[in-house]
C-alpha cells in the first residue's frame, strides 16, 4: 500500500494523476448511463448502445491509463510505440463490449462474479499491452503479487458494481457502479504501476526521443471527453425524444405540427390514417390531407373544434374534428394539429338517424321522413314558382300473395318492390314505405305532369317485365294515382287527398293501371297504355303494313335501292304516325316482333325485284340487345330466298351506346353473312368518328335536318362538306335523306354526294314493279 502512494506521489506528475482520475470518472458515468439505455431499448437498438457503450467506456479506461502513463516521472526519459497502444485500445473495446452485452441482460447472480472478474482481466491486459508500448534504454521488471493484488481488488469492484447495476435503479443504479468501477481502474493501474521496475540496460540501444506530454496529454484528454460528452448527450436526447415519440404515439389523436404551412413533424396515429409513411408528409401542406368545414386552413388557430375532411392514401375520406394550437417547437413559433377521428362516430350516428327515418325492411324513406321532404318540397315550390308531383301506389294480389305464401315471402316481395321503384325513380324522387303495402313517391325539381308520366310508365313497365303472373305465381301488379302541385292541390294535406283519389280510380279501372287526378292527363295516359295493348296484337289483327321510299343516284336519279317503312293503320285511329309508336314499341319491347315481321315482309316482296336494286331496313338498338339477331336475319332470308348482298340494314349511332363489345360482334356476324350495314341519322350521334372507326359500315347517311338547314344555314352547308369528303376518304358511300326540292337536290350534287333519298324522288308506296328513272335535274 505504501509503494503504491509513494508510487503516486513522488513518482508521477500529481496534476496529470488527477486529470487521469478525472478522465475515467467521467467516462465511467457515461459507461453506465449508456447501459441503462441499452436495457430500456428494444432488441434492435440494443445493440447500437452496447456498442457504443463499449467505445466510450473502453475509450476512458485506456485514456486514464495513457494519461496515467505519461503522468510518470521517472529517472529515465520515455516514449511509447503506437502499435501497442492502439492495440491496448482495441482491447479494452472489446472488452467493455463483451461486459456490456452481459450487462444489460437479466443473468444469475453467479454470472456477475464472471462479468466482473473477466472486466478486471481485461483491464489488466490492457495495462500489460500498454506496458509493452514503452521505449527506454531499460529493462521492465514486475513483482507478480502486487499485480495479482490489483487485478483481484478490481475484480471485487466490478463484480460488485455488475450485481448492483442489476438491481437498483435511478440514480443509485449509475452512481454506485461507476464509483466502484473508479476505484477498481486506479487500483489495479497505480498496484501495476508500483509493482513494475525498470532496470536501466547500458547495452540496450538509445530509444528515441521522449514523447511531448503536455500536447499529446491534451489531445487525448479533448478527445476522450469529447467522445464522453458527445455519448452521454445523445443518451439524454435519444431517451427524452423516444419516450417523448412513445407518449405521443400512444394518443389516439393524430397529432401534426405545422410551421409556416408545411408538416415538419407527425405522429404515428395520424400516418395511419393516412395510410402513408412519415416521410411522405415532412415538407408538404396539411391542407392537400385535410380540408376544414369552415373553408380556413388547416393550420389555423381556432378557439373551437373544427369538423374537417381528412383524404387518405387510398382515395378515400375520414370524419375528422381538428384543433389547432401555437406553440414553440425547434426554437419557432409553429401551430400543432390534434386531429381526431369521427368516422366510426358519425357513422354510428348517421346510422341511428336512419333508422329513425327508413323503414326497417325496405330501406325506404318512412313516413316521417317522407312527410318532411313533402312540406319542404311544397314550400320550396311556392317560393319559386315550381311543380311537384305525389304519386300514389298500392299493391295489387298482395294481400292474397301474402296469406297463400306466407309473412316472409311477402317481405321478399315487399324489397322486390322496393328495388323496382328506386330504380325506376330519379334520383332527386323520395320513394316511402308509408303503410303494408302502401308506397309513395315524391318528385320535385321537374317539369309536370310530363316527369310524373315518363316515371308512371317506368314504373309499370318494370312490373310488366319483372312480375308476370304465367311465370310467378306470387307476382303482384301495382295500381298508381297521382296527383300534382299546384293544379290538384296546395297544402300537403290536400295533394295526398288528391293521389288518394286518382289510387282508387285507377284500381275500380282495373289493376295495373295509372290514373291522374287531371282528366285530361288521366284521358293520354288510357291512351297511350290503350296505344300499348293495341300495338301487341296490331300484327295479328293485320294493321301492319310495309311502304317502300325510293333512294336514287344523285346525278342520273336512277333508283339504286328502295328503304322498307313500317306503317300502323289503327280501325279507330285511323294511321298512326311511325313517331307516335315506334317509341311505344321499343319502350315496351314490341320493336323485336316488329322488326323480324318488317324484314321478313320486306325481303319477300324484294325477291322480285331486278337484282340490282337493294334493300334497305331500319333496326332498332332495342333489337341488339336480343344475342340471336343474326341468327335471325340469316334464317329469314334463308326463308324468303332473298340475297344477303342487296340486304342493308340501317342502324344509328345510339346502337353503340350501350354494351358496345355485344353490339360490335352482331355487327360483324351480319357482315360476314354478306349484308351491308349502314350508320343512319350521321352527325347526330355522340361519337361518330369514333364509331366510323370501330366498325367498317359500308355507307353513310346523312340526317335530313343538315339537309333542310343547308339553303339559310352554311354551317349546315359545310358539314354536309365533310361528312362527303370523310365517306371519299374511308370509300363509304354517302346518301342525303330528305330531299324536297330541286335546289337541294343541285346543292348536294354540287357537294359530290352520291345518293339521295326524299319526297322528291317519290314518297314510301307499295312494292314497286319497276326502277325506272325518277323525273331529272331542272
Amino acid at each position: 500500500m505504501f509503494e503504491v502512494a509513494e508510487c503516486v506521489l513522488y513518482q508521477h506528475q500529481r496534476a496529470l494523476v488527477l486529470l487521469a482520475a478525472g478522465v475515467w470518472t467521467v467516462g465511467s458515468f457515461a459507461f453506465f448511463l449508456i447501459l441503462r439505455r441499452a436495457r430500456e431499448c428494444t432488441d434492435e437498438r440494443r445493440a447500437l448502445w452496447v456498442a457504443i457503450g463499449a467505445l466510450a467506456g473502453g475509450t476512458g479506461v485506456w485514456a486514464t491509463h495513457f494519461v496515467a502513463m505519461l503522468a510518470y516521472d521517472g529517472p529515465m526519459p520515455l516514449s511509447f510505440d503506437l502499435g501497442p497502444t492502439i492495440l491496448s485500445l482495441a482491447a479494452i473495446i472489446a472488452t467493455f463490449w463483451f461486459v456490456g452485452r452481459a450487462t444489460v441482460r437479466d443473468i444469475r447472480p453467479i454470472e456477475h462474479l464472471a462479468v466482473g472478474s473477466g472486466a478486471a482481466l481485461g483491464i489488466g491486459l490492457m495495462h500489460l499491452i500498454g506496458m509493452t508500448a514503452i521505449r527506454a534504454a531499460a529493462q521492465v521488471q514486475y513483482e507478480v503479487t502486487p499485480i495479482a493484488l490489483g487485478v483481484l481488488v478490481a475484480a471485487l469492484c466490478l463484480v460488485a458494481a455488475s450485481a448492483i447495476f442489476a438491481r437498483c435503479s435511478g440514480y443509485l443504479q449509475i452512481a454506485a457502479p461507476a464509483l466502484l468501477a473508479i476505484v477498481a481502474v486506479c487500483a489495479l493501474h497505480f498496484t501495476a504501476m508500483a509493482a513494475t521496475t525498470l532496470v536501466p540496460d547500458p547495452h540496450m540501444a538509445t530509444p528515441p526521443a521522449p514523447t511531448q506530454t503536455s500536447w499529446v496529454v491534451g489531445a487525448i484528454v479533448a478527445a476522450t471527453l469529447i467522445l464522453l460528452v458527445v455519448t452521454s448527450t445523445a443518451v439524454v436526447i435519444d431517451r427524452t425524444m423516444t419516450d417523448l415519440r412513445g407518449l405521443v404515439g400512444a394518443t389516439l389523436e393524430g397529432l401534426v405540427v405545422v410551421q409556416a404551412d408545411r408538416v415538419i413533424e407527425a405522429n404515428e396515429r395520424f400516418c395511419a390514417m393516412l395510410g402513408l409513411a412519415a416521410g411522405d408528409l415532412i415538407g408538404r401542406s396539411a391542407d392537400r390531407w385535410l380540408r376544414a368545414a369552415d373553408g380556413l386552413p388547416a393550420s389555423t388557430p381556432r378557439a373551437q373544434p373544427a369538423e374537417a375532411v381528412l383524404l387518405t392514401a387510398d382515395g378515400g375520406t375520414r370524419i375528422t374534428e381538428i384543433v389547432s394550437r401555437t406553440i414553440a417547437y425547434r426554437g419557432r413559433t409553429c401551430e400543432v394539429l390534434a386531429v381526431r377521428d369521427l368516422t366510426e362516430k358519425q357513422e354510428a350516428r348517421r346510422q341511428i338517424e336512419h333508422l329513425a327515418h327508413h323503414d326497417p325492411l325496405t330501406d325506404l324513406s318512412n313516413r316521417v321522413l317522407f312527410d318532411a321532404r313533402l312540406a319542404a318540397a311544397l314550400a320550396r315550390a311556392a317560393q319559386t314558382g315550381g311543380s311537384a308531383a305525389l304519386i300514389a301506389l298500392d299493391l295489387d294480389r298482395f294481400k292474397a300473395v301474402n296469406d297463400i305464401f306466407g309473412h316472409a315471402k311477402g317481405d321478399d316481395i315487399l324489397c322486390r318492390v322496393a328495388v323496382l321503384l328506386r330504380e325506376a325513380a330519379g334520383p332527386d324522387d323520395t320513394v316511402a314505405r308509408v303503410g303494408g303495402d302502401e308506397f309513395m313517391i315524391l318528385q320535385s325539381g321537374e317539369a309536370q305532369p310530363e316527369s310524373a308520366l315518363a316515371l308512371v310508365e317506368r314504373i309499370l313497365a318494370a312490373f310488366a317485365r319483372e312480375m308476370d303472373l304465367a311465370r310467378d305465381p306470387t307476382a303482384i301488379g301495382v295500381s298508381i294515382g297521382v296527383a300534382v302541385y299546384p293544379k290538384d292541390g296546395t297544402e300537403a294535406e290536400a295533394l295526398r287527398h288528391a293521389a288518394d283519389l286518382a289510387l282508387y280510380r285507377a284500381k275500380a279501372s282495373g289493376r295495373g293501371q295509372a290514373s291522374f287526378f287531371d282528366r285530361e292527363m288521366d284521358l293520354a295516359m288510357r291512351e297511350r297504355r290503350a296505344m300499348e295493348h293495341d300495338l301487341r296484337h296490331a300484327i295479328l289483327r293485320r294493321q301492319m303494313s310495309v311502304v317502300f321510299q325510293p333512294l336514287v343516284t344523285a346525278s342520273g336519279r336512277s333508283i339504286a335501292g328502295y328503304e322498307a317503312l313500317l306503317r300502323w293503320t289503327h280501325p279507330l285511329r285511323g294511321p298512326i304516325p311511325p313517331g307516335q309508336f315506334i317509341p311505344i314499341a321499343e319502350e315496351t319491347g314490341s320493336i323485336v316482333q316488329l322488326g323480324e315481321w318488317v324484314l321478313r315482309e320486306s325481303c319477300r316482296s324484294a325477291v322480285a325485284w331486278p337484282p340490282h336494286i337493294f334493300l334497305a331496313v331500319n333496326v332498332s338498338p332495342v333489337q341488339f340487345q336480343v344475342p340471336n339477331l343474326a341468327e335471325t336475319v340469316a334464317a329469314i332470308l334463308a326463308e324468303t330466298g332473298f340475297p344477303a348482298a342487296r340486304l342493308e340494314l340501317e342502324v344509328t349511332e345510339s346502337v353503340l351506346l350501350r354494351d358496345r363489345v355485344t353490339t360490335l360482334a352482331t355487327l360483324h356476324r351480319l357482315k360476314d353473312l354478306g349484308v351491308r350495314v349502314v350508320m343512319d341519322d350521321f352527325g347526330t350521334g355522340y361519337s361518330s368518328l369514333s364509331n366510323l372507326q370501330s366498325f367498317p359500315f359500308d355507307k353513310i347517311k346523312i340526317d335530313r335536318s343538315f339537309v333542310a338547314a343547308m339553303a339559310e344555314d352554311a354551317a349546315a352547308r359545310s358539314i354536309i362538306r365533310a361528312i362527303v369528303g370523310l365517306g371519299h376518304s374511308l370509300a363509304m358511300p354517302v346518301v342525303a335523306e330528305g330531299i324536297e326540292t330541286e335546289a337541294q337536290l343541285r346543292m348536294i350534287i354540287e357537294e359530290g354526294c352520291p345518293q339521295a333519298q326524299g319526297y322528291l324522288f317519290g314518297r314510301p308506296g307499295p312494292s314497286p314493279v319497276c326502277a325506272a328513272p325518277v323525273g331529272r335535274v331542272a
